[in-house]
């Protein structure tokens, strides 16, 4: 290669390379000193998740709500937007995804990601969920792009919030309230989930996996839905699954025990004595004291007095079968009974905690008390 071709190639790269930089960008710190943030949380089955800037109060007490953050809706003067309610945060939109259906103060809410907006009033807070959720701020906000608005009431804080945040409080199993807290104002609104549908929708979804291919995961999913007495007529059918051979749970007590609750909160009572009568002899002596004290919470004494006597003969003078002895006398009445095989249990006790509850349990008794 000739001196020029090499100079000519060598300006070529330079001058690419130029190009290069002229168009990269760099990672820099949010303008005007706004912090990012993202907060998050679990309600029910649905992940909650927002991604929002975080002004500072920066001296500005008193200038805040009204003034910084006017009322209602404004011409910003810039954009597209003649009536913009306030970004909720700072620089470009927050954002607020749900990867489930939802209810905001009530109103359904689709799962999807959504600009999150704001028109205050010291009032009443009009809250806005905007499919548009890629713009800058509030500057193109279109009210024909709103999925959904509520009205909350805002209130005043016990101390001030220098930096805005959102948080989440007051979590129950399918609920919580998630608020903006910006200097002296929390700005909070409710966040419910159908959990018990979306569980149920979830079982049936993993159960179709290699999650199905074992007899707990049908009995887990069976048992849920007895403790919540929901979807039972399904849950009958998943017992049968769990107790099928074809996943391994056709001689586990506990799989069979599942199909005859079931069946009993079906009301199907000679059905599930039937599917008892065939589970007892899998059971352990643990497995067999577990249900007779579930027997014993249903007020179904005598069936569970029965099984108590039944473990202690497969397992005689054992402190489980002790224990369950002196509980089985209990229910009965016959205290002086119970005392005896408390007493014996007492020294078989396997651990410290276990010799304190038969320590009170003997109180008890000695009171005249049913330690059931």
């Amino acid at each position: 290669m000739t001196p020029y071709r090499i100079l000519t190639t060598l300006a070529f790269f330079l001058c690419m390379g130029a190009a290069h930089q002229t168009n990269a960008q760099l990672t820099l710190l949010a303008s005007g000193g706004n912090k990012t943030a993202i907060t998050g949380e679990r309600i029910g089955l649905v992940d909650v998740t927002v991604h929002y800037s975080r002004p500072g109060v920066k001296g500005r007490e008193g200038q805040i709500w009204g003034k910084l953050v006017p009322v209602g809706f404004t011409d910003q003067g810039f954009g597209s937007s003649k009536a913009a309610p306030w970004r909720a945060g700072a620089n470009e939109n927050t954002t607020i995804e749900f990867s489930g259906d939802v209810k905001i103060e009530g109103q359904p809410l689709k799962a999807g990601k959504y600009g999150f907006f704001i028109a205050y009033d010291p009032n009443e807070c009009t809250l806005i969920f905007s499919n548009n959720n890629s713009s800058w701020g509030s500057f193109y906000y279109n009210e024909s792009e709103d999925a959904l608005r509520v009205k909350v009431k805002p209130h005043a804080n016990d101390q001030s919030v220098e930096w805005l945040r959102y948080e989440f409080s007051k979590q129950t199993e399918n609920t919580a309230v998630l608020a903006l807290e910006w200097e002296k104002l929390v700005i909070p609104f409710s966040i419910e989930t159908n959990y018990t549908s979306d569980q149920v929708a979830s079982f049936r979804r993993e159960l179709r996996t290699r999650t199905g291919f074992n007899w707990e995961p049908w009995n887990t999913a069976a048992q849920w839905c007895l403790q919540r007495r929901t979807n039972l007529d399904e849950a009958l059918l998943w017992t049968d699954s769990a107790t099928s051979i074809n996943f391994g749970g056709d001689r586990s007590f506990q799989a069979w025990s599942t199909k005859a609750q079931v069946l009993n909160a079906l009301n199907r009572t000679a059905d599930a004595e039937a599917v008892v009568q065939k589970a007892l002899p899998f059971a352990s002596m643990q497995e067999l004291h577990g249900y007779a004290r579930s027997l014993l919470a249903q007020k179904r004494t005598d069936d569970a007095i029965a099984i108590f006597k039944m473990n202690y003969a497969n397992h005689p003078n054992v402190f489980t079968t002790n224990a369950g002895m002196a509980r089985a006398f209990s229910a009965a009445g016959n205290y002086k009974k119970a005392l005896e095989y408390l007493q014996k249990a007492l020294p078989q006790a396997p651990d410290g905690l276990n010799k304190a509850n038969v320590e009170k349990m003997i109180g008890m008794l000695k009171e005249g008390k049913d330690i059931n």
